[in-house]
C-alpha cells in the first residue's frame, strides 16, 4: 500500500488509483460522479455532506473543515492480501477535534454479495476476515446472512484509520447519486443489525464500539455529477 500522496490537478487524476481504471471510469457511474463532486467542492466538503452532518447537532460533527481527501484509500485487514479499498477517504477537524470520513460513492452499484454469497465456498482466511469485522463491529453474533458484505469492510476501515489517527470520531458516509437511492434497503438492513443511536434522519452512531466513536450515514449526492464527463487518464 502506497502512503506517499501528490495533489490532484483534476478530476481525471483519480481514475489511476481506481481498481479497473478502464471498466470503472464512466459518464454516470460512481467514480467519475464522485471524482467531478469533491473537485468541485475542494478546498472544503461537498455540501450536502457538510449539510447532512451539521444536522445531527453533534459538536463533534458540525462545521467541519476538509485538511485533506485521499481517493482510493487502502486499508489493510486480516484473512488476506486483498485491501479495502475506500473511495475517499477524509481527515476533517473542527474545535472538537479530528474526524475521519470514509466515502462509499454510489450511483446504481451494488454492495457486493451477502453475507450468505461471500460464505459459500469461503477460503478460512475469508471466513477469518469476516469475523475480525463482525467483532469489531461489536458484534457478539453473526450478522444475517442478508447483510451486504462490502459495508462490513468499509465501516471498519474508518474505524481503523481514525484509530491510527487517534481521531476520536469515524464516520463511513455512503455518498448516493442515484436518483432512486437504489440499495438504500441494504444500508438499512445493516444499520438495523446494530445497536445505535439516531442522530439525524440517515443517520446513526454504532453503540458498543472498542475505540472511536462510530457514526454510518447516507447522504444525497448532487445528480448533477451524473452528466459530467471527465477526459480518461489513458
Amino acid at each position: 500500500m502506497k502512503r506517499i500522496y501528490t495533489p490532484t490537478q483534476s478530476g481525471t487524476d483519480w481514475q489511476r488509483l481506481l481498481g479497473k481504471p478502464n471498466l470503472h471510469w464512466k459518464k454516470g457511474r460512481s467514480a467519475m460522479s464522485a471524482a467531478a463532486c469533491w473537485e468541485e467542492s475542494q478546498p472544503g466538503l461537498p455540501p450536502e455532506i457538510s449539510a447532512l452532518l451539521d444536522s445531527c447537532q453533534d459538536p463533534a460533527l458540525s462545521g467541519l473543515d476538509l485538511l485533506l481527501a485521499i481517493p482510493e484509500w487502502e486499508v489493510a485487514l486480516p484473512g488476506g492480501e486483498t485491501v479495502s479499498q475506500t473511495d475517499v477517504m477524509a481527515i476533517c477537524r473542527n474545535d472538537s477535534g479530528l474526524v475521519i470520513l470514509g466515502i462509499e460513492a454510489k450511483v446504481d452499484e451494488p454492495f457486493g454479495p451477502t453475507l450468505a454469497e461471500k460464505k459459500s465456498g469461503a477460503t478460512p482466511g475469508q471466513l477469518e476476515r469476516i469475523a475480525y469485522l463482525e467483532k469489531e463491529l461489536g458484534r457478539k453474533s453473526p450478522f444475517g446472512d442478508e447483510i451486504r458484505y462490502q459495508l462490513l469492510h468499509r465501516t471498519v476501515s474508518a474505524l481503523l484509520t481514525a484509530r491510527a489517527f487517534h481521531a476520536p470520531v469515524a464516520v463511513m458516509l455512503i455518498h448516493s447519486f442515484s436518483r432512486e437511492s437504489k440499495w438504500s434497503d441494504d444500508f438499512a438492513a445493516f444499520c438495523a443489525g446494530h445497536a445505535c443511536n439516531q442522530l439525524a434522519p440517515s443517520v446513526f452512531e454504532i453503540l458498543g464500539i472498542a475505540g472511536p466513536r462510530l457514526v454510518v450515514g447516507w447522504c444525497k449526492g448532487d445528480t448533477k455529477f451524473l452528466d459530467v464527463e471527465l477526459p480518461s487518464a489513458f
